[in-house]
């Protein structure tokens, strides 16, 4: 049993790249949530809130595609290597302006725009990476399932321990933090070997890579469906979690600690939906999970919206958690066991685009429909979006599978 569920471990440079990882995502939920907190207390505003998921992730989407590009076109283990380095530099230049200087907001949204256009390179080549890392093909969703285990389990431990420093030190020892854990994978990158050469393209310009990498989603549309169905999430519904601010402080009355709380129950929810995902038997129909997922995903929102207690409101959080992650990873798994090779890093690149990108447009709606309807109701408006979507794409999903058997 312990096999099946870590049998990509299997794989030396892919068991490197969990260790640094899992070290480096805690110091990145910790900086995460300190962000979101900091602004939130300044500024006692949600549309704030929205702005600043926005600063961090609209970048992403403007450059994610050149990111795919650039996965495709050049070595991507040493572009993921420069990420990283990057993203160091950006979390301890966070830690300096807000130990050592008098801060003001819009330089907190500047350098988490900096973010995220670091990530719209890093995302592709990591994701598209993690392949080349596995040497049995057939361990690949496995290996997605335990990343994303990996991640949430630091979303559950990293706000928790956030909450923390927070209350007692502050925001610039998150920051600080973070900065110091990517010394982690930077480290594994470094110890990798890797026996094959890892293909890269240098055949067309990078107008000419995008134009084929768009020339192949419209041939392949089961592909294009899913990204578009992870898009329309981003925008309507993954977004939920800039108003969790506004929960802690204002619903259930509480400060630094109750937030970072409540994130990890959601997490705790994430770890058990990729936990479940690890151990699905490769003849499980992905497409009907993923619908299955988002629809508990919006009725543990809907359910999170609704009650003004807090312990049950922290389970509500746990469904929540493990239905968004479960939806999250499947469409991840999908692309990844059916794309080309050779458009790996530019597929990679539009996921990146839909999860990351439309994400922040949907923040800033979230965050003006809250300031004039509240957070609880603008959370339910989610879960009924999320359920709303599952109803939509069955019914696309099933004529993309008819129009195939006709033809």
């Amino acid at each position: 049993m312990a096999y099946s569920l870590f049998r990509a471990f299997s794989s030396r440079n892919y068991k490197l790249y969990v260790s640094g990882q899992s070290v480096s995502l805690i110091g990145t939920w910790m900086q995460r949530t300190a962000v979101y907190w900091v602004v939130y207390v300044d500024t006692r505003s949600s549309f704030m809130l929205g702005l600043t998921m926005f600063c961090t992730q609209f970048p992403s989407f403007l450059f994610s595609l050149f990111g795919g590009v650039v996965s495709d076109k050049y070595n991507r283990y040493r572009v993921l290597i420069i990420t990283q380095v990057a993203s160091l530099v950006q979390a301890a230049l966070l830690a300096i302006l807000v130990i050592f200087t008098n801060y003001q907001v819009w330089e907190i949204l500047l350098l988490s725009a900096l973010l995220g256009f670091i990530n719209a390179f890093d995302v592709p080549a990591r994701q598209a990476l993690v392949y080349d890392m596995v040497d049995d093909k057939n361990h690949l969703p496995n290996a997605i399932a335990i990343n994303s285990s990996m991640v949430n389990l630091a979303r559950l431990t990293g706000p928790a321990l956030a909450g923390v420093a927070l209350a007692r030190w502050g925001a610039g020892t998150c920051f600080m933090l973070n900065a110091i854990s990517f010394v982690a994978v930077i480290a594994s990158l470094l110890l990798m070997r890797f026996t094959k050469p890892i293909p890269v393209m240098h055949t067309r310009n990078m107008i000419g890579e995008l134009k084929a990498g768009f020339a192949y989603l419209r041939k392949e549309r089961g592909l294009a469906l899913i990204i578009i169905y992870l898009g329309s999430m981003s925008l309507l519904v993954l977004p939920f979690n800039a108003l969790l601010p506004v929960f802690a402080k204002n619903i259930f009355k509480g400060n630094a600690s109750t937030y970072g709380f409540l994130n990890s129950m959601i997490g705790l929810g994430a770890i058990a939906g990729t936990l479940f995902l690890a151990s699905l038997k490769s003849h499980n129909s992905l497409k009907r999970i993923l619908l299955f997922t988002t629809l508990v995903f919006g009725v543990g929102l809907m359910l999170f919206s609704v009650t003004g207690n807090f312990a049950l409101a922290s389970v509500f959080a746990v469904v929540t958690g493990f239905g968004m992650m479960a939806q999250v990873t499947l469409s991840n798994t999908i692309i990844q066991t059916t794309v080309a090779e050779d458009m790996r890093g530019r597929v990679i690149s539009y996921y990146a685009m839909a999860f990351f990108g439309l994400q922040p447009l949907g923040a800033l709606m979230v965050g003006s429909v809250s300031g004039s309807i509240g957070a609880p109701r603008t959370l339910f408006a989610e879960g009924i979006a999320a359920l709303c979507l599952v109803v939509v794409f069955a019914y696309l999903m099933r004529r993309e599978v008819w129009r195939k058997k006709v033809i």
